[in-house]
């Protein structure tokens, strides 16, 4: 009789805590779909960038956004200009392509160094007075 009751007692908590989980995963999948569709917006506004989509199943796929809907969005794949429709529960991650240095941003750097070697060569005499000094930068 007892171990019908702790059999019945173990069943009622199993099925208590696989419902609790499952509530927990979808209440997890909709609050990332919001964070999905966010990202897609914010990268919607400039359609002219490359993208790159993650999907769950580890698939990646690049190209550009050509349309975005409340459940969903369409990308246009940039090698084969194929259009792949997206459920924003389906994408792991959204991110824009490249994120490294820009050209300009190379051009400023390569002025500030030029700039900071010419001044050392212009200064470092004006203090130095020939090497006879062995204060300072000398």
């Amino acid at each position: 009789m007892i171990k019908k009751h702790l059999a019945v007692l173990l069943t009622v908590c199993v099925i208590a805590v696989s419902l609790s989980l499952t509530r927990t995963a979808s209440a997890q999948s909709t609050v990332d779909a919001e964070q999905t569709r966010s990202k897609v917006q914010a990268l919607s506004v400039n359609r002219d960038k490359k993208i790159e989509v993650k999907l769950h199943d580890k698939t990646n796929y690049k190209g550009y956004i050509t349309a975005v809907e409340p459940d969903s969005f369409t990308l246009k794949e940039a090698k084969t200009s194929n259009l792949q429709k997206f459920s924003y529960a389906e994408v792991e991650d959204v991110k824009k392509v490249g994120g490294g240095i820009s050209t300009k941003t190379w051009i400023i750097i390569g002025g500030v160094a030029a700039g900071s070697i010419t001044t050392w060569l212009i200064v470092k005499p004006a203090f130095c007075d020939g090497g006879a000094q062995t204060r300072g930068i000398c």
